[in-house]
């Protein structure tokens, strides 16, 4: 495979195509660790933005087709692509093409997002730690934890999530679940409904997907105003896989770290454009370590406490992130 021309005088062009915002923390984390992943390779970078959690339908295919042209126009010697949304878009449109691709944050398997046996794709697969989770929970938490709910948004991303976490409780006999609820509410006021109910029907809840509920004037709810209003009013014990819901006061989390995942992509990238060896033969990755997670915070709110030994092997948020 043929890399687009490269002078030893210039700087490689990587493309940087995301799913969601470029704002976004999870998004800066894959991107800042892609970066440094690079090691220092000479590079000029361009950025699109599909932002598919805040945008509408026609906007987010018009920043797919930004991206394309400029796939197409300036010639990218490698493209790095964050999370499903922007493979469906973007990636998948190049498949078997000069251009090699990289991802990360990817949820969906290759052949959901039709990169099966694509010799210029390759990357790192986003993989959450459920059974982990869910034992963290069960540390922390004095209850029985039997039935638990999963709140989800209506972002394809989940049905792979979904997929996965069945499979884990399938596997896991020590889980010993007797329930899981999936839930998907269309509106905040909705959610807030549901919530309200899951008080006398289960024993935990997970927040997975919770930015794409409609908000009464449009658009959709902010999630930092979704897990406030948890932490205000639900007193189940909740959990979920990233760092930025236990920031906003998800009791825990044995996390998947995107700065891992693009650390990895961008050793990845490195290797193709500074040994030019195929992605075909760079194996895809799936993220590894989880980092437990607990917000004191919550756990006061909920009124428990936790073994000191516990706190000590965990990161640990004494507050809420609206109060700093």
């Amino acid at each position: 495979m043929a890399l687009p021309a490269f002078s030893a005088a210039a700087p490689f062009r990587i493309l940087i195509v995301n799913s969601y915002s470029s704002d976004w923390i999870w998004v800066r984390e894959q991107t800042d660790g892609f970066k440094a992943g690079l090691g220092g390779v000479d590079a000029e970078f361009r950025t699109v933005d599909m932002d598919v959690k805040n945008q509408t339908d026609e906007s987010v295919g018009a920043a797919a087709q930004r991206a394309r042209e400029l796939i197409e126009g300036w010639g990218p010697h490698l493209v790095f692509v964050t999370d499903d949304a922007a493979q469906a878009e973007v990636t998948v449109h190049f498949v078997n093409g000069p251009i090699p691709f990289v991802f990360s944050g990817v949820n969906k398997t290759p052949g959901d997002l039709g990169l099966s046996g694509a010799p210029n794709v390759t990357g790192v697969f986003e993989r959450e730690h459920f059974a982990g989770t869910l034992r963290l929970l069960r540390e922390i938490w004095p209850g029985e934890i039997r039935r638990i709910a999963v709140v989800t948004d209506d972002d394809p991303t989940w049905k792979g999530v979904r997929q996965r976490i069945g499979e884990s409780v399938a596997a896991c006999e020590d889980l010993g679940l007797e329930s899981v609820e999936w839930i998907q509410p269309e509106s905040f006021e909705e959610f807030k409904t549901v919530m309200s109910r899951l008080e006398q029907t289960v024993d935990a809840v997970g927040l997975l997907g919770i930015f794409r509920f409609a908000a009464d004037g449009g658009g959709f709810t902010d999630y930092e105003t979704v897990l406030r209003w948890v932490t205000e009013n639900s007193s189940l014990p909740d959990f979920s896989f990233w760092d930025t819901r236990v920031e906003r006061g998800t009791l825990c989390a044995l996390t998947v770290s995107g700065t891992e995942q693009g650390l990895a992509a961008g050793r990845m990238a490195r290797r193709i454009l500074l040994e030019k060896i195929p992605p075909s033969d760079i194996p895809p990755e799936a993220s590894s370590k989880g980092r437990p997670m607990i917000s004191l915070a919550r756990a006061k709110k909920l009124g428990i406490r936790i073994r000191s030994g516990l706190l000590l092997g965990s990161t640990v948020l004494s507050g809420f992130s609206w109060d700093q």
